[in-house]
């Protein structure tokens, strides 16, 4: 990975934009510096406390992790909304990673679903990191997710995600009172140039369509509204800052500008409610769906309509 120093990093420790520009630790980011795998300017940094300069240019080399297989872990509990041969339907919880990567080796959705279902190891298909995945969540986004338990399983739904035939429906909070019954944001996602962290509306970016609409609205202790949310397209991040570029961030979204005092809220307001797709095997359209969990449900209920 090698990423130019932008203005707004100039100044920065290189062990802290090094771990924002690759989701390590700082702990892990400390032995990629012992190691000598990180470059500034060609040359190995020495210590992770230098400071950036602005246009200079970081070179991380992170080993690969080699799987040879994965080792199921029963502790982390997968609820499962369906299962059958061919298709697995879990409703992920907040806070729980989807597969391994870096700075997350265990403790994955994926080591929680291969201990409950070994064969997933054998489907010969994708990612061995991350058998059967054929779409992920954000970690703190709650809901459902399709997992495929066979080659044939895991080329359908992945072409149906290309086709955009997979149906996914999200429910969010987001501030302020949204005009209208419904709406579409179609506009390019790529990422940021100052932080090559997060996401944003850029003309360089890929294509990113979604609609909304508006279930409710609330006016204490702050204006909001609650939208269900539908992706065209499954960009990184895309309905988090698709709202916030029109001016709606998600309440509780401290990535793109959605975390304010006035409402309580654990984490980023946005869930997986809704999936539907055809069965791999029977063809026949199949659909679920997931109650609002409770740590966003009593968000609503602290709020009010007004009059």
């Amino acid at each position: 990975m090698k990423e130019t120093v932008p203005a707004a990093l100039a100044g920065e420790r290189v062990d802290r934009v090094v771990a924002m520009l690759t989701g390590l630790t700082r702990a892990d980011v400390a032995a990629l510096v012992k190691a000598g795998h990180v470059l500034v300017d060609g040359r190995a940094v020495t210590t992770r406390s230098r400071r950036l300069v602005e246009g200079e240019t970081v070179d991380v080399t992170v080993p690969e992790v080699v799987v040879t297989r994965l080792a199921g872990d029963s502790a982390v509990d997968v609820a499962v909304v369906h299962e059958d041969a061919d298709v697995i339907v879990v409703d992920k919880p907040a806070g729980l990673v989807v597969h391994p990567g870096a700075g997350h080796a265990t403790g994955t959705l994926v080591h929680g679903l291969v201990a409950r279902f070994p064969d997933l190891l054998e489907i010969g298909a994708g990612d061995p990191a991350r058998p059967g995945i054929v779409h992920r969540l954000d970690k703190d986004t709650s809901g459902l997710l399709a997992v495929a338990r066979t080659a044939t399983a895991y080329d359908s739904l992945v072409g149906q995600l290309q086709d955009r035939t997979m149906s996914r429906r999200y429910l969010t909070l987001v501030w302020g009172h949204v005009e209208g019954g419904e709406g579409l944001v179609d506009a390019p996602v790529g990422r940021a140039a100052s932080d090559p962290t997060r996401m944003t509306v850029s003309a360089g970016g890929k294509q990113a369509r979604t609609r909304y609409i508006v279930v409710a609205r609330y006016d204490s202790p702050a204006p909001t509204t609650v939208l269900r949310c539908s992706l065209e397209t499954g960009r990184t991040h895309q309905i988090r800052v698709h709202l916030a570029a029109i001016n709606h961030p998600v309440v509780g979204d401290s990535r793109y500008g959605g975390k304010r005092a006035s409402i309580a809220v654990p984490r980023g307001f946005l869930h997986a409610e809704a999936l539907a797709f055809d069965h791999p095997s029977s063809g026949k359209r199949v659909e679920f769906t997931s109650a609002l969990p409770a740590d966003l449900q009593s968000v609503l209920d602290s709020l009010d309509a007004g009059d």
